[in-house]
């Protein structure tokens, strides 16, 4: 199969790592601003009892090492960067620009944020300022060049943390500044007013636009706000807030060009920032995660984002940057963690490739909002059972040197476009059950269960090595993705694609004719109308299969029939379609299969494109990182029993000798290291 596309969306293609130790990396954010100078002496030997290397600091320190404007007291940061450099202890130095100081807040309070509905925040919590506003971008510059500046030389040094967590906890800001910088990339974009009122398709409603200075941001308004406009704004959001972090990281690489810089994504759960156009601007990408604490299928989930994460690297290495050790603060009921989890969910983001893995934060806080957040040195100290198992867990990271630097081979590909889940989000679609992480948690969850490793890859990306591509939510399609998918399927590939796909163009514009208009050709079918299901209705398959929320009225043309409705709106009409296509096929599913019903579907799928398909055993979850001479099998057993399963080799957690079967016990996991 040939290249379709060589997509601005493509991740890093080189490869770097924190200077220092040859094993992984263990800890997490330390805030010792917190704190008096003694309890930092004891944190550190803390620190060292637990095997930690790694902590990022000054996260949240501005207003300490820039009291007034124009002046700087590194005094305390000078301290502590002494303090962990000699205790063996390395530095992810952070820019403090995700909490400017009260001094500015006062003094430029046209650079507060301002909410779609009109409202302009102040400050008292975390979050930037908006992004737009020149003295922000100013002031942000001015400290990092100092931090950058003060310790490019120090040997405790091995990464930076630019900001943290841009688009949390607000992402787009209706200010001023913001609505003259959209006009401004909204010329860049059309060049012309009679280009960008044809592409909003500002005639529908009177919205015509004669002057760029008409243009507003897309606040909330009497009805439904243009969609096409709101989605140029998400897309203008993301770049601003990029904006403001290669303007730091600029500021950095001309001080420490051989050190890596980053900044923490949120992979699944946030999606203001277009984290495909961010992973290329990154040295390494690193994330935050957090369970969702009462989902019984929690780890299921942490899967699927480290998977993303992963895929956002390129495949290479990732940083955990932040997780929890127990309960975190801002769920309705913040649910601690069972014994035994806390290393479960570490050791699955390590076997998805995570080769750093650390918490938010080392020491819980007395005090601030997130004094019931988790931490890995609880309020009751180091006589804990979270403590133990921190300890615990840094030995167990300790024997797993070996796999630093090995990867994960994935055969299938599920496509995965924040632009398309903007556009599909908006409102007046037709069917409340249409939002997109549904269908991509379902699609995701049969293969997690069939032990199948997933990559996510965007449609415009270079899809040639995998076997098998997944569109579950995919309602966006440009004339980019839509030659790329089709090329795949000509060229050999198989792809499979959920309804309500390939709806619209990169403009939110319905493609000219029946539906789904960019995929028509490679599916093999057209649809007249949409048949979405009342509540709790269901379909039944002729296949015996059962379908629910969505069905179509489908005409195939060259795509082959293998199940039609029993009733329902589109009784007697195709439900289930497959289209060979070239060398290869594409199966287009038009209702929500759950449960049996899509796993029987999927492994026939994933028989036709030649994937080994196993089922889970008891809730064993496995993944293999490999070398060109090396393999790891990770056996993640998340069941309250203890299972067994087929593997050869040495055993790197109890440094034992596997001989065809290792016994998984209940809620723990097992590495076991063959040579190939």
């Amino acid at each position: 199969m040939s290249i379709h596309t060589t997509s601005p969306a493509s991740p890093p293609t080189t490869d770097r790592w924190l200077k220092g130790t040859t094993g992984l990396r263990y800890g997490g954010d330390y805030n010792p601003e917190q704190w008096p100078r003694e309890t930092w002496l004891e944190d550190i030997a803390l620190m060292k009892q637990a095997g930690i290397n790694l902590v990022s600091i000054a996260i949240f320190a501005w207003g300490i090492l820039e009291p007034r404007e124009g002046e700087y007291d590194f005094s305390q940061l000078d301290d502590i960067f002494g303090l962990l450099h000699e205790a063996g202890i390395d530095i992810d130095l952070a820019t403090p620009t995700a909490a400017p100081p009260a001094w500015f807040w006062k003094k430029y309070p046209d650079s507060r944020p301002v909410t779609r509905d009109g409202i302009t925040l102040g400050n008292g919590s975390r979050g930037m300022v908006s992004p737009s506003s020149p003295d922000y971008r100013r002031a942000a510059a001015a400290i990092t060049e100092q931090l950058a500046r003060r310790y490019a030389n120090h040997p405790a040094l091995v990464l930076w943390h630019v900001h943290n967590e841009y688009g949390a906890p607000i992402s787009d800001s209706y200010d001023d500044h913001s609505v003259a910088a959209f006009r401004m990339w909204l010329q860049k974009r059309y060049a012309t007013l009679d280009t960008l009122n044809e592409k909003w398709g500002t005639t529908f409603w009177g919205q015509v636009y004669g002057e760029w200075d008409e243009i507003d941001a897309p606040r909330q308004s009497a009805s439904v706000t243009n969609q096409a406009q709101r989605l140029d704004f998400h897309r203008f959001t993301s770049d601003a807030l990029l904006e403001c972090y290669i303007n730091e990281r600029d500021v950095i690489r001309r001080f420490t060009p051989d050190i890596p810089v980053t900044t923490n994504f949120m992979a699944t759960n946030c999606l203001s920032p277009d984290y495909w156009k961010w992973a290329r601007e990154v040295d390494i990408v690193a994330n935050d995660h957090y369970l969702v604490a009462e989902r019984a299928d929690n780890h299921v989930l942490l899967a699927m984002d480290a998977d993303l994460s992963r895929s956002l690297a390129g495949g290479a290495p990732w940083i955990l940057m932040e997780h929890s050790t127990g309960a975190v603060n801002w769920q309705p009921r913040n649910i601690a963690k069972r014994a035994g989890e806390m290393a479960r969910n570490s050791l699955s983001h390590l076997a998805r490739g995570a080769d750093a893995i650390l918490f938010f934060q080392f020491r819980a806080s007395r005090f601030g909002v997130e004094k019931f957040h988790s931490a890995m040195l609880p309020h009751a100290g180091a006589e804990t059972r979270v403590w133990r198992e921190v300890v615990a867990l840094g030995e167990t990271l300790g024997s797993l040197e070996a796999v630093r630097g090995s990867r994960v081979q994935a055969r299938v590909a599920l496509l995965w476009d924040t632009e398309s889940f903007w556009a599909q989000d908006f409102e007046w679609r037709p069917s409340a059950e249409l939002g997109h992480r549904e269908r991509l948690e379902a699609f995701y969850t049969a293969l997690w269960n069939r032990n199948v490793s997933v990559d996510f890859a965007h449609p415009t990306a270079d899809l040639t090595g995998y076997a098998l591509v997944v569109a579950p939510s995919l309602y966006l399609v440009g004339p980019a993705a839509s030659e790329n998918l089709t090329g795949y399927v000509r060229d050999g590939g198989h792809l499979v694609v959920s309804y309500f796909s390939g709806i619209v163009d990169e403009n939110d514009t319905v493609y000219a004719g029946a539906a789904p208009g960019a995929l028509r050709e490679v599916l093999g079918l057209t649809i007249p109308e949409f048949l979405p299901l009342h509540e709790n209705e269901t379909v039944t398959l002729s296949d015996s299969r059962t379908g629910t929320a969505w069905t179509d009225d489908i005409e195939v043309s060259t795509a082959e029939v293998l199940a039609r409705y029993v009733d329902g709106p589109a009784a007697g009409g195709p439900a289930l379609t497959r289209n060979v296509y070239g060398a290869g096929s594409a199966w287009y599913i038009s209702t929500k299969l759950t449960g049996t019903d899509l796993d029987s579907l999927l492994l026939d799928v994933l028989n036709t494109a030649g994937i080994e398909a196993a089922r889970s055993i008891d809730g064993v979850e496995t993944i293999i990182r490999s070398t060109d001479t090396d393999e790891f099998l990770f056996l993640i057993n998340h069941s309250d029993a203890d299972q067994s399963w087929p593997a050869s080799g040495t055993e790197l957690l109890t440094n034992t000798a596997v001989d065809g079967t290792v016994l998984v016990p209940a809620g723990l996991t097992r590495v076991v290291h063959s040579t190939l």
